[in-house]
């Protein structure tokens, strides 16, 4: 994986810096360790209140790559799956071993900050985390925030990204809203792709993220969660 600043220095050495078509390099981890600061998690409910339950948990397949992810099945597997597999067609693949691929649901408590926790319930994952780590110092490229926006609007406010959190974690996505959520339900009945049941937008066949209405969108959905 080319990243921001190797890419930046080697562009500056050659005196060229035009991103080719197609390249979107990820950021580099400039955090220290990833333990540092970390803790234990407890108690039965992630951060973002859902229960912590293994029998919930199903195994799915990415669609569009040989990437898998353990997501609690139902609706939070179906949204998090439409932002994985628009992350792997639109910003970089998920199913290589550059960046830390894909992760999401774990047994292990050990966590950063709060919302480390929601992969102890399968409610959220996180895309070339090793790329883009807690507290990682450098943004996306513009046009892939941009796609990320979109990702959300897509989402309608069901789910949360690491870099609008507090520690930072560009690689992060959870589901932000309660398990009882009836928005969650009618999202993902939209994303679905199961019985030929999606409808627009897909990835591979999403709007365009850069037309006025969804930037407006967007920037209105980025108010309401950062606050």
């Amino acid at each position: 994986m080319i990243t921001r600043r190797r890419f930046i220095a080697v562009a500056a050495g050659t005196g060229a810096l035009t991103l080719a078509p197609g390249m979107m390099p990820a950021a580099v981890a400039t955090a220290g360790s990833s333990k540092a600061g970390s803790w234990e998690w407890e108690g039965d409910v992630s951060a973002n209140g859902w229960p912590i339950d293994p029998d919930k948990i199903s195994t799915r397949t990415v669609e569009g790559s040989r990437a898998v992810a353990a997501l609690r099945a139902g609706d939070v597997a179906v949204v998090l799956l439409h932002v994985a597999r628009r992350w792997h067609y639109e910003i970089a693949p998920v199913d290589t071993p550059e960046g830390g691929g894909i992760t999401a649901y774990t047994t292990d408590r050990t966590v950063g900050a709060d919302f480390e926790s929601n992969r102890l319930s399968g409610t959220a994952i996180a895309v070339h985390p090793t790329a883009y780590p807690l507290r990682g110092s450098e943004p996306l490229w513009p046009y892939q925030e941009l796609v990320v926006r979109d990702i959300l609007v897509d989402c309608e406010g069901t789910v949360q990204w690491g870099g609008d959190l507090d520690p930072v974690k560009v690689s992060h996505f959870h589901i932000a809203v309660r398990p009882e959520s009836k928005a969650l339900a009618r999202v993902a009945r939209r994303l679905r792709t199961d019985h030929h049941r999606a409808t627009r937008p897909l990835a591979g066949a999403v709007a365009d993220p850069a037309t006025p209405e969804r930037l407006s969108k967007a920037r209105r959905l980025e108010q309401q969660q950062t606050g």
